[in-house]
């Protein structure tokens, strides 16, 4: 039987995609979350698919007493992967205490509590935006590239818990990180039964490409077009979920069953390339055959210019790829937005 893990953040979109991971690696898995930016339709989703329903409790991190409760009513967790954060960085511009409030004490709660319930090792879910705008011989960026000041509070967030993690295991508590930063996670379960699905307006560029082609959304507005890039347009590396939340499995078996490895570990995960927004857009009509109503729209504060990962340490040392191609995950996404259409959703 293999080992307890409590999935923080488990109903949201890359949390499901990851509890189905897990589960059908054997895993068993307790997700807590409180429903702020998810539903709890998830799970029943997670269950059609693995055929197991994952212990829920609707519980804040930043409740230290309820978090404990949880530790205390699952005895024997053994990893904890940490997704419950604020994560809209245009948002955290105008909402900066409340992004520093749950993403700083959801974290510290956990780390605190971790060592009292003999829980082994944490993965936490950070971020590229934590690179900045990284230069251009920093292109692709690795591991090693310097940690930029951060574009929005949302990105400071990620930087200051990575720093965290790294002072509390260096203190000497008993615990071993492996931080994963990653890029743009998009597309939805092949299943089409878990996906992202946005509270209100989506911040991020698929679900409002969707919901743009569906009808829910009038326009879909491109932010600048005239940035330092082949078509003026962002570049970002678009990591699908599937494969992000596989990454989070070969992540939590280092941290469980490699005892001699180092008690903090980095690696970013993404695909290795770098797609610009308008090639998304134009990937989606092409991939789909669903024409977009689209436009140009003023430079996002907060948005970097272009940054893709150089994925090497993850393929080699955690034995992880990026596979799907970015056809077949746009696709995805829009069975995705379809069937919600069906069920009544949006």
């Amino acid at each position: 039987m293999k080992q307890t893990i409590l999935v923080t953040g488990g109903t949201g979109f890359i949390g499901s995609h990851t509890t189905v991971e897990l589960i059908e690696a054997g895993y068993n898995v307790v997700i807590v979350d409180n429903l702020s930016n998810s539903k709890a339709d998830s799970i029943d989703g997670i269950e059609k698919i693995t055929g197991v329903r994952p212990a829920f409790e609707k519980v804040d991190c930043c409740d230290y007493e309820a978090l404990e409760n949880v530790f205390k009513k699952y005895p024997g967790i053994k990893g904890v992967i940490h997704f419950a954060a604020s994560k809209a960085v245009g948002e955290s511009v105008e909402k900066p205490l409340m992004y520093y409030r749950n993403n700083l004490n959801s974290l510290i709660n956990l780390l605190e509590l971790m060592p009292k319930y003999d829980v082994d090792g944490i993965i936490f879910s950070s971020s590229c935006t934590v690179y900045g705008q990284p230069s251009k011989e920093n292109l692709p960026v690795t591991e090693e590239a310097p940690i930029q000041k951060a574009l929005s509070p949302y990105g400071n967030t990620k930087q200051i818990n990575e720093e965290i993690i790294q002072d509390y295991i260096h203190s000497g508590a008993a615990i071993k990180a492996i931080i994963l930063r990653y890029f743009n996670p998009i597309g939805a379960h092949p299943s089409a039964l878990i996906g992202e699905l946005p509270n209100g307006v989506p911040m991020n560029l698929i679900p409002f490409v969707t919901q743009t082609a569906i009808g829910i959304r009038e326009q879909l507005k491109i932010f600048g077009n005239d940035y330092d890039t082949p078509d003026g347009t962002c570049i970002r590396d678009y990591i699908y979920v599937v494969d992000l939340a596989k990454a989070h499995v070969k992540a939590m078996e280092r941290v469980l069953d490699k005892p001699e490895t180092e008690p903090v570990e980095v690696f970013n995960i993404g695909t290795g390339r770098g797609l610009s927004t308008l090639e998304v857009v134009e990937g989606f009509e092409k991939a789909t055959g669903v024409k977009l109503n689209w436009t140009y729209a003023p430079r996002r504060e907060g948005d970097i210019e272009k940054v893709w990962g150089n994925v090497d340490k993850a393929n080699k040392v955690l034995g992880w790829k990026a596979e799907a191609n970015i056809e077949d995950v746009l696709r995805s996404a829009w069975r995705w937005q379809e069937k919600l259409r069906e069920d009544g959703v949006q």
